[in-house]
């Protein structure tokens, strides 16, 4: 029997990267493509702020091909399911039958995931649902994922974890009312290595700004990643 054609949606993070582990752990879905929104005028991935020369290796580790989403900044809402209505109709062409999705607790979010794909011939699938976030988290440290912090809301958590390594002493320091895997917005990371991959990404962690009203910082691969020589010159941020 043929395994349902199956997009994940992708941020670059550490959920959606432990998503697309446990898909390939079960086995019973064709993953044909990874989907992100890319924000136009900055062109990088949208608010975890990930340049697209960063995400593009880290699809081809992840050796699955990228369904970019392109947005415009600001983006209204009813531009954004424009979008997302257009990816759904490529879906589809393509013989796509599920778009997964890493979402852990948020009922808000998964109904409206659920209302968005309804009537479309595209299922929803969450793959991580209600697994108990400090679990999670640990169990993906534990599992080899290394994974860098991009962007912070600084009302949620200190400014000073932006740029931080997602490991065991991050999780540590984390105070107790933020979620371990920052399901409620506080963080979003950059995921380098893990067994998603199939080789590990060389990262640069360059300097934290802030705007609009969060704090971002510029996680960058490096030229060994790149397949240059190890004395070739990086992107500048």
């Amino acid at each position: 029997m043929a395994r349902p054609k199956t997009l994940l949606s992708w941020s670059s993070g550490k959920d959606c990267a432990w998503a697309l582990h446990v898909l390939r752990q079960r086995g019973d879905v064709e993953l044909v493509g990874l989907v992100t929104t890319v924000n136009q005028v900055h062109d990088r991935v949208a608010m975890h702020a990930v340049r697209r020369t960063l995400l593009e290796a880290q699809a081809e580790a992840a050796e699955l091909p990228l369904w970019l989403v392109p947005i415009p900044s600001p983006c209204s809402n009813e531009e954004y399911e424009a979008a997302m209505r257009q990816l759904l109709a490529r879906a589809r062409d393509a013989g796509v039958t599920q778009m997964a999705f890493g979402d852990l607790f948020l009922e808000d979010v998964r109904a409206y995931r659920e209302s968005r794909l309804a009537g479309t011939g595209v299922e929803p699938l969450f793959p991580l649902w209600q697994i108990p976030t400090e679990e999670l988290a640990h169990t993906m440290v534990r599992a080899g994922v290394v994974a860098h912090t991009t962007c912070v809301d600084p009302r949620r958590l200190p400014a000073s974890f932006a740029g931080r390594a997602f490991d065991a002493a991050f999780l540590q320091d984390l105070p107790n009312d933020v979620d371990p895997c920052g399901e409620n917005g506080e963080f979003h990371t950059f995921v380098s290595a893990g067994p998603m991959l199939a080789r590990p990404l060389a990262v640069t962690v360059g300097p934290t700004v802030e705007r609009d009203g969060f704090v971002f910082c510029d996680v960058d691969v490096s030229a060994v990643s790149r397949g240059e020589s190890a004395d070739a010159p990086g992107t500048s941020p």
